[in-house]
């Protein structure tokens, strides 16, 4: 089995982050470069962006709630877990009352756009690819925004949408 190495001695793992595009879309993404992901207020995948992801890692970006829903594009982690400002900020969306910044109660890590999947892959077509029938985003219930993808996935998805691994 394949398997992508890092420049670190830790190998490089996988990842898929959800967003919905009128909250920010792969094109606003795109055009940033690079972006803090913040608002995450879902203990299991807080846990993964303040312990298991790591600068140097995968990231799938899905689009959620779209019409279709797809991977719509590939980053990179630039910038491992740190607390979310924005749960200290009380006109944030994401503000917390009990999130408090000397114990922090939510992270977020920094990524940057590698490239749009183009055209995007849609949740159907990876529903169809048997390869993929363990992937965490086609378990029924699975709603979390941050979620684990094993490096055969990662090959898998890459080979779907014919991209390249860049970095």
């Amino acid at each position: 089995m394949a398997t992508a190495k890092s420049k670190s001695a830790r190998p490089r793992h996988y990842w898929l982050f959800k967003s919905e595009p009128e909250s920010f879309g792969f094109a606003q993404f795109a055009r940033e470069g690079r972006t803090f992901w913040s608002g995450v207020r879902n203990y299991q995948a807080r846990n993964l962006l303040r312990d298991a992801i790591a600068v140097d890692d995968g990231v799938l970006v899905y689009h959620s709630n779209a019409e279709p829903m797809a991977i719509v594009g590939i980053a990179k982690v630039v910038k491992s877990g740190y607390p979310d400002h924005t749960a200290f900020e009380p006109k944030c969306d994401y503000y917390d009352a009990d999130s408090d910044p000397s114990d922090p109660t939510w992270f977020m890590v920094d990524i940057e756009c590698v490239g749009a999947m183009l055209p995007p892959l849609t949740r159907e077509q990876c529903k169809a690819e048997p390869a993929l029938v363990d992937m965490v985003l086609l378990q029924r219930g699975s709603r979390l925004s941050v979620q684990p993808v094993t490096a055969e996935q990662w090959l898998v998805i890459l080979r779907l949408g014919k991209q390249k691994e860049t970095w």
